[in-house]
């Protein structure tokens, strides 16, 4: 190649770890300290340098590559670029820092073909990512009801999917993964005093997800069914995904990724008694079942219980060094008191007695503590866990379930308060169960949304979803693009939460750089502006139509849960909700303002749809000018037609939107030509709704969504169709 890249004055080749000590020097190894505890690997910076310099060899030729730390004048993961001729030195406050450093210069090679000085400190301490694992049939995630799930279950025992995830995470500069599930014991530790709890093998079932509530996928739990029709897709031993496990934790470590396992209680799947399908309620009958294996139940003061979950987190903390913390929710399935019993003691006596078991053990070890503020009560919280020895910590749905609505969501505020008086900072839970099928991209929502965290009170948030589980998609027709990493087809959404959370004041022509790096053969400042047009449609559409949580509403579908009344029609957008804060009246609400002659000062129904209109308006024009380009790669197509289907489906919300005011109009007044309007408007929405399925069905397949139900866009132009003739039917 004929350039040097080095530490000091050596070269940059792939050393031992002994070698690169060596390498790095004395002057390092006196400050090595905070370096060897973190434990990240900058042999990955080098290696991205490496590669863009190989792609820019003639530039970069004889250039040097300097690797210092430096904790006495940065803080933890703040880097130093600082360029002396050939010479670039990259500081770091600690390895965070120096990875990251080192990841900013690769990129400037990439994306400037100049480096130039920079400094960055993070914005945000902690970004991570919320991923919910469905590590077996027997050990599922929170709803693994869905298609999503069902795929990625033999995933999540793949090495190869979990260093491009991990090394992706690194490189959008997120340091937190979070993994949810509500048990996951059974399927990665041993027991001495319960062998006959660990699981072996991986297993799927064999039962296919028709919609029905519940029907096998009760939330957090196993089902009779399901245990009765399970397929083993993968023959391993506990020891073996002890391994596993162990290698995943490890590369995490390496990248700069802290690990927390966070959990839903009491859900002791694949050892008490799994429950029967169809439940309709909470309250329901698990806390009185008969018990399981060992004698453990759901109940929340059997003993057994509680001893079987401390000598359990005991075991999996000494089985996995590199577990940063854990997480609990007092979740659905614990009574606030039952027999006496209160839902704090139970979660204090089993994962915060089992985690001070395992610190009995390793003194020096520091497990940090999350606890859900769901279903609780910060007094109750504190009153057990006031004590507890490390980082402890609360966690909170900052915009409930619906993160792509507004940016300063109103519903944190009496969190904040409570929080007060015990000096706390909470994780701020995004969950996007909004948008899973396209593609996503931002940049100044995402901006203004994390400067609109409370940052004083902010530990850190992590990004993602309850009803989705974001491992490799599947219902991409494109053969090339089949079987992605979900996090390499939404790059760019992840790019945006995790880039901006850490330096958030990353300007549009950056952005416009990695679109043009990525996107080669479109236009990076016009497809730059064309994709935040389309993606300003969903959060629009759901601040307006508020749903606030996964199982309510899919915005990709209009679709609800069927006992939540499935497909959403016209008269639904009459009178639900707009998001509190946002601003906008709804149309009875608009309709009784104006035939009453009161003053608006909000945004109303018609205001809203002018700007779905504006916003599809410049998506689809723009997606079509950009498809002129030449030779396009499968996923360039795909990405315009995304773009179109938000743009579609943008248009078919702007109709249905002035169609529930012109039939408000009618239900108040009973003149005629409101219902003709009514129904003219849904005609129009009919045909946005059939361009909007096109589209999106000529890319991608019918997946059934945990959450909701079906989406399939063909079969649901008949409900479209339908929500038209009702109106037609009304007189």
């Amino acid at each position: 190649m004929g350039n040097q890249i080095g530490l000091g004055l050596f070269s940059m080749k792939k050393k031992t770890i002994a070698f690169v000590f060596l390498l790095l020097g004395i002057s390092f190894f006196l400050k090595t300290n905070l370096y060897a505890k973190n434990r990240v690997d900058i042999d990955f910076a080098k290696q991205r340098i490496n590669s863009a310099v190989a792609n820019n060899s003639e530039k970069f030729s004889g250039y040097t590559f300097h690797f210092k730390l430096d904790s006495i004048n940065l803080v933890s993961q703040a880097f130093k670029v600082r360029v002396d001729g050939k010479q670039v030195n990259i500081y770091g406050g600690d390895g965070k820092g120096l990875l990251y450093g080192g990841l900013e210069v690769a990129e400037q090679i990439e994306i400037y073909k100049i480096i130039t000085d920079k400094e960055c400190k993070p914005f945000l301490e902690k970004r991570g990512i919320k991923f919910n694992i469905p590590l077996d049939a027997r050990t599922p995630s929170y709803d693994d009801s869905g298609d999503a799930a069902q795929r990625n279950i033999l995933e999540m025992w793949s090495w190869e999917f979990w260093e491009e995830f991990i090394d992706d995470m690194a490189i959008h500069r997120y340091n937190t993964l979070s993994l949810w599930n509500p048990h996951p014991f059974p399927s990665m530790i041993k027991l001495p005093d319960y062998p006959d709890i660990a699981l072996d093998d991986v297993k799927v079932t064999t039962l296919k997800p028709l919609g029905r509530e519940n029907e096998w996928g009760d939330p957090q739990l196993v089902t009779t069914n399901v245990m009765q029709n399970l397929k083993t897709v993968k023959k391993i031993t506990i020891d073996e995904k002890i391994a596993f496990w162990k290698k995943v934790m490890a590369h995490a470590k390496k990248r700069g990724i802290d690990v927390y396992w966070i959990t839903w209680n009491i859900c002791p799947n694949s050892v008490a008694n799994p429950v029967e399908p169809y439940h309709k309620t909470f309250g329901r009958k698990i806390w009185e079942e008969k018990p399981g294996k060992y004698g453990i139940s759901h109940q929340i003061n059997n003993k057994k219980t509680i001893a079987y979950y401390r000598e359990a987190v005991k075991i999996f903390l000494l089985t996995y060094p590199d577990v940063k913390g854990i997480g609990v929710t007092a979740g659905e399935y614990m009574p606030p008191s039952w027999e006496g019993y209160n839902r704090e003691q139970w979660l204090w006596e089993t994962y915060g007695l089992g985690i001070i078991d395992a610190k009995a053990i390793q003194p020096k070890r520091e497990v940090a503590f999350i606890h859900r503020v769901w279903y609780s009560d910060m007094d109750q919280i504190m009153k057990y866990f006031k004590n507890y020895p490390d980082s402890f910590e609360v966690s909170f749905k900052y915009a409930k379930a619906r993160l792509f609505s507004i940016t300063n969501p109103p519903f944190a505020n009496s969190h904040l308060e409570t929080m007060k008086s015990y000096n706390l900072k909470s994780w701020w839970n995004l969950r996007n169960d909004d948008i899973f099928v396209y593609r996503w991209g931002d940049s100044d929502y995402v901006r203004e949304f994390l400067r609109h965290l409370p940052k004083k009170e902010t530990a850190g948030y992590y990004y993602g979803s309850d009803g989705y589980v974001w491992g490799r998609e599947f219902i991409s027709k494109s053969q090339e693009l089949s079987g992605e990493l979900e996090i390499k087809k939404h790059w760019y959404n992840f790019m945006l939460w995790g880039r901006l959370g850490y330096e958030n004041d990353l300007s549009d022509n950056f952005f416009e750089r990695k679109i043009e790096q990525h996107h080669k053969g479109l236009t990076a400042k016009e497809l730059k502006s064309v994709w935040e047009s389309a993606s300003r449609i969903i959060p629009k559409v759901n601040s307006f139509h508020w749903r606030d949580w996964d199982h309510l509403w899919s915005p990709e579908a209009c679709l609800a849960r069927p006992v939540e009344g499935g497909f959403r029609r016209v008269t639904d957008f009459m009178d639900n909700p707009t998001v509190q804060g946002g601003g906008m009246l709804n149309p009875n609400d608009y309709v009784k303002a104006k035939t009453e002659g009161l003053k608006i000062s909000y945004k109303t129904p018609l205001d809203v749809s002018e700007e779905l209109r504006a916003y599809a308006k410049v998506a689809l024009m723009g997606a079509d000018k950009l498809e002129g380009a030449d030779g396009l790669s499968s996923e360039n197509k795909t990405l315009l037609d995304d773009i179109k289907a938000m743009g579609h489906l943008g248009n078919y919300y702007a109709d249905k939107i002035d169609a529930a005011v012109a039939l408000a109009f009618y239900m108040k007044e009973d003149t005629k030509s409101f219902h003709e309007e009514a129904i003219s408007l849904l005609e129009t929405a009919v045909k946005h709704w059939k361009k909007y399925a096109e589209v999106s069905s000529a890319n991608y397949r019918p997946q059934m969504l945990a959450r909701t139900n079906l989406l399939d866009w063909n079969a649901l132009t008949l409900e479209v169709v339908e929500d038209l003739n009702e109106v037609k039917a009304m007189r």
